[in-house]
């Protein structure tokens, strides 16, 4: 049976992934709060380990000891404000910690390594935690070409419910104060949910001849942070009201910027729509626009309900 180490697997999209992984792989989390990697352990079944991708010296333990076939690389640091707050934290866990990874792993002659990356590193960049997830990507995608291990990414939405997100948020305030304040409801966002996320990355290891060296994202659908707002707070009974917005925030998230249009080629996957980003590659057969959270298809009411009623059992 193949391994797989998750790093950063003790949190919420590692341990979704190690449910639906385990019956396939042997799967190791790795995380670096050890409070949360037992409960992880508890819930998910699996084996979990410490890991703080940051120190060099924690990875190459990890993996000299393990000897995973794949990586997927799901640690981060993923808040945009704290970011900009704290560019330092952001910089040492999402490129040196992204660099240790990929050098360990090539060390050790992984067979593959994929990154879990988001939207916001589509151009154009407005904030360091976008900033730090394209060289990230950048930096696989490269390697891909120059080393026996296979590298690639995928590039998500926001994943409802996941940590830090809006909706676990929009709980606590539902159950403390009995309204919502939002820091950017006019702002437009691409969500999916955890399931769908945990698919995009089976199929992304399903093809991995077809995706290596490249971005894979899927095609999302959208919604505009008031219309969400709206239906939570009809099923809540309780109001929202508009806050100062965060450091960093845009108006719109792009899954493909303008910038990307020559690299990037539609592929279906198990009948799907998806598109491959290829920035050292010319398509002939290129996409022909952005898609953006502004020009994308919108989530119906009944779809968006559907997100705030997927709120899975999970330790993370």
């Amino acid at each position: 049976m193949s391994r797989i180490l998750i790093t950063g697997g003790t949190g919420f999209l590692g341990q979704n992934l190690a449910l639906k992984l385990k019956n396939k792989y042997t799967i190791l989390l790795g995380g670096r709060n050890n409070g949360i990697n037992r409960k992880a352990e508890s819930f998910t079944g699996c084996e979990s380990i410490p890991l703080s991708i940051e120190s060099i010296e924690s990875v190459r333990d990890v993996i000299r000891s393990f000897k995973p076939d794949i990586v997927i690389h799901a640690a981060a640091t993923k808040f945009v404000d704290l970011s900009e707050k704290h560019p330092f934290e952001c910089i040492d866990i999402n490129i040196k910690g992204s660099q240790n990874v990929a050098r360990v792993s090539i060390e050790n002659n992984v067979n593959f390594v994929l990154g879990i990356s988001t939207d916001k590193t589509a151009p154009p960049v407005g904030n360091i935690y976008g900033l730090s997830k394209s060289i990230m990507e950048r930096m696989f995608c490269s390697l891909n070409s120059i080393s026996t291990t296979k590298f690639s990414c995928v590039r998500f939405g926001n994943i409802a419910w996941s940590t830090g997100s809006i909706f676990p948020i929009w709980k606590q305030m539902t159950l403390k104060q009995k309204f919502i304040q939002s820091t950017g409801p006019k702002m437009r966002r691409f969500f999916f949910t955890v399931d769908e996320a945990s698919e995009l990355v089976i199929r992304a290891l399903d093809n991995i001849n077809i995706i290596a060296g490249s971005v894979l994202t899927q095609k999302l659908k959208s919604a505009q942070i008031d219309q969400i707002l709206d239906i939570w707070c009809q099923k809540f009974g309780v109001k929202w009201k508009a806050i100062e917005r965060r450091l960093g925030d845009k108006d719109d998230e792009y899954l493909i910027g303008d910038l990307e249009l020559q690299n990037t080629k539609k592929i279906n996957l198990n009948s799907l729509e998806h598109y491959l980003i290829t920035f050292n590659k010319y398509y002939e057969n290129h996409i022909k626009e952005s898609l953006s959270s502004l020009n994308a298809e919108r989530l119906s009411g009944d779809e968006i309900l559907n997100l705030i009623n997927s709120e899975p059992t999970s330790e993370s």
